[in-house]
């Protein structure tokens, strides 16, 4: 139809503050080797599951039952299913099957894969224009545990003259194999050494040998310690990528080498777990196995409690579908000594038994699951229910808002419209007690004539997620009044 010449047009535009859109912050991803099911077709089960690519699929869905359910990735997923609230039968899970490799070390390095390439766990990153969804809760069950003890430093001790190139740098002792090292030479002195190599097996210090160079007098010490898993220590550019946190096991094989492994790892996204957890074949037999995926399903079901909002922590939350613990860790709440709590102060989450008249235990029985911090550096992110509640605040602006761009002009009505959206969307988590207090504005020390001109501006929001409560303080005090008022009333009852 034509413009009339005499008459009338009407144009409707929807300027005005939208609906929120949220994230979907509870779908889970798993990554790693996984096998057909013995009544699964190895055809179909391929094509369902090609290598290196993300597959989403319902964790008790036909596709999963594809699954080797005695592999890592068919226990992750009854794990997950265990753990399901009342009225939820499943999670949505996004699963990268990697190629199994002649060993341990193969298989970690496929599962670390190739950023450029996008394979393994960087398959993830791929997920949202394959699947229509990334995932935001991911853990490699079975392969994050494996650790190394290879070099960690090397120090010159004495720099030497006369080097006109480089010496050959060697190692000779210590236990371990593999180690190599470059060195630098700054006008015919040794300046610094580069680990090319970490090696693997080291008990103790290798010793340091220089030759070549045409130079003498170099001398250099070696420190030794634990390297951090492949797997783990390339989850956080992948986790970052996509809003996602993840959950990393740590072995279970004690407190001091917990601790050693966490101290190898440093994001606000990533998880260290000390616990493993015992589970039931399908033949019967009690198997010890990754506990990851239960920690996930643990999320996936506090979300499902709060309408998939992700403002909710873990910490104190029954695990299921386990026959207990792979090693029982004493946990006490008065007790700051106690190994449970040991780790807890050092961001390392842990399951433990509920005891039955102890007054001192966590729950009357049952396994729980105790921790809520990640092993960032920085205290008001270490909360892993903040990150992931400011990860839903942030993406439910970017797909609320995204609806204008291009659509509108960059006017004072725009402009206010925008900030008005962002305040609603802050305005529903203030009211269901999620953040504490708010401020938006459009923000007059970043805002400029010229950033305008551009049509872009800076929108300020303000918010603080609640805390989890983890500690109260008793403060238990004789009260002499009411002795005074027991006086008053027995003298009173004699007038």
């Amino acid at each position: 139809m034509s413009a009339p010449y005499v008459g009338f047009s009407v144009q409707r535009e929807s300027l005005e503050p939208a609906s929120a859109s949220n994230a979907k912050m509870s779908v889970i991803g798993l990554a790693g080797p996984f096998s057909k099911a013995t009544s699964a077709d190895q055809a179909a089960f391929d094509a369902a599951f090609p290598v290196n690519t993300p597959v989403l699929i319902n964790t008790t869905d036909a596709k999963a039952r594809m699954i080797d359910p005695d592999g890592e990735i068919g226990r992750a997923l009854s794990l997950i299913n265990a753990q399901m609230a009342d009225g939820q039968t499943a999670a949505l899970a996004v699963l990268v099957r990697v190629a199994a490799g002649v060993s341990d070390d193969a298989t970690i390095a496929n599962i670390a894969g190739n950023s450029a390439a996008g394979t393994g766990i960087h398959a993830f990153k791929r997920a949202g224009s394959i699947c229509g969804v990334f995932p935001r809760l991911i853990a490699v069950p079975g392969f994050t545990k494996q650790t190394k003890t290879g070099l960690t430093g090397l120090t010159v001790t004495a720099q030497g003259s006369g080097y006109t190139s480089a010496p050959t740098v060697a190692f000779s002792g210590g236990g371990g194999t593999g180690a190599a090292a470059t060195a630098t030479i700054v006008d015919g002195k040794v300046t610094g050494l580069t680990i090319t190599n970490a090696g693997s097996g080291y008990t103790s210090a290798p010793s340091v040998a220089f030759s070549g160079g045409a130079g003498t007098g170099a001398t250099a010490t070696a420190s030794v310690g634990m390297l951090a898993n492949p797997v783990a220590a390339s989850l956080p550019s992948v986790l970052d990528a996509i809003f996602a946190i993840g959950y990393v096991f740590a072995g279970s094989v004690d407190a001091t080498a917990s601790k050693s492994y966490r101290e190898t790892l440093s994001s606000k996204r990533l998880n260290v777990i000390d616990t493993g957890v015992k589970v039931i074949d399908s033949a019967g037999s009690t198997i010890d196995t990754d506990p990851c995926p239960a920690l996930l399903g643990l999320h996936v079901r506090r979300d499902f409690a709060y309408d998939g909002r992700p403002f909710r922590s873990i910490l104190n939350q029954p695990v299921y579908g386990i026959v207990g613990p792979s090693r029982d860790v004493e946990f006490n709440l008065l007790d700051g000594s106690s190994e449970g709590q040991d780790l807890l102060s050092n961001q390392i989450g842990v399951i433990v038994r509920g005891e039955g008249g102890n007054d001192f235990a966590i729950a009357d029985g049952g396994f729980v699951f105790m921790g809520f911090e990640n092993v960032g550096d920085e205290s008001v992110w270490q909360q892993t229910h903040k990150v992931r509640g400011r990860d839903f605040i942030e993406l439910t602006v970017i797909r609320t808002v995204r609806q204008y761009l291009g659509k509108f002009n960059l006017t004072t009505q725009t402009i206010q419209t925008i900030v008005d959206t962002v305040d609603d969307i802050l305005a529903i988590a203030e009211a269901r007690q999620e953040i504490l207090g708010r401020r938006v504005r459009f923000d007059p020390d970043l805002n400029n004539t010229s950033d305008l001109r551009t049509g872009m501006i800076y929108v300020e929001a303000k918010f603080e997620e609640a805390p989890v409560f983890r500690k109260m303080n008793l403060v238990s005090r004789p009260y002499v009044t009411a002795l005074s008022s027991t006086i008053e009333t027995i003298l009173a009852s004699q007038a």
